[in-house]
């Protein structure tokens, strides 16, 4: 049974390409089944090329799904809107001038940029950039948040600090949002929940309720709990990994 209070819902979801060169239709994820609650915070975790950016791009619109169904408020998802914002899309919609400035200044003092209002992008370091990118998605007040990696390319000691900021900045604002991550310490960090999906093609394989106190500093990652969450959801991925490629080929799923 789902959850009719779920923000988002995704029940058997598929998504398919067609790869023109094979002239073969190529399968990225089959029969995803999960939820977000309103006000949550989960993270999806897999192996590398599970699928898990290309379900957080149809949760955005931007990419059709093949089977199932994909709701946001009860609503079908077909197309980008208003009510979800990637962290590196631009801002959306229409506003007058002086309420845009008003807005983007409302934004820039909650991400921790004030005075830099009138920087250029190459005078702001990377985790400043990072911000900017977090009050443009907010920028628009969206029902959701989406958030592909967005750390990724940051050094450690950043990496960490942009967490932190960022659990602040969602602790302020309660929108519920869906973290894509290849880094499962990140994930057990930032979550409500973690997601684990299978090799491709990608589905729901674990979920792990991450019953850590908030609000959350750094010190936590090494906390007893966290460590047994760590080696639960890497023993997960790992048996994926495991998986024999002639069954891969064969279309047999992880076990």
């Amino acid at each position: 049974m789902y959850d009719r209070s779920a923000k988002l819902a995704a029940k058997g979801v598929v998504i398919e390409y067609w790869l023109q060169r094979s002239r073969s239709l190529f399968t990225a994820v089959k029969g995803v089944d999960l939820e977000v609650r309103p006000g949550e915070l989960l993270a999806i975790v897999g192996p590398s090329g599970c699928g898990k950016t290309t379900f957080l791009n149809a949760v955005d619109g931007l990419i059709p799904i093949a089977g199932g169904s994909l709701t946001l408020d009860g609503r079908e998802i077909r197309s980008p809107g208003r009510d979800r914002a990637m962290v590196f899309q631009q801002a959306q919609g229409t506003m007058t001038k002086a309420g845009a400035v008003a807005r983007a200044r409302q934004q820039i003092e909650l991400v921790g940029l004030k005075g830099f209002e009138d920087a250029y992008p190459l005078e702001l370091s990377g985790g400043m950039q990072q911000r900017v990118n977090l009050a443009r998605a907010l920028l628009t007040d969206p029902e959701m948040l989406l958030l592909d990696e967005p750390f990724a390319a940051l050094d450690a000691q950043t990496r960490e600090m942009m967490q932190l900021e960022l659990l602040k900045i969602w602790s302020q604002t309660r929108k519920t949002a869906l973290f894509i991550t290849h880094d499962i310490k990140e994930a057990i960090y930032l979550a409500d929940r973690v997601i684990v999906f299978t090799r491709r093609p990608g589905r729901v394989k674990n979920v792990v309720d991450i019953k850590l106190s908030r609000p959350r500093d750094l010190r936590v990652k090494r906390d007893p709990q966290f460590l047994t969450y760590e080696d639960e959801i890497w023993e997960s991925i790992q048996e994926e990994l495991a998986v024999p490629a002639e069954r891969l080929i064969a279309g047999v799923p992880a076990a």
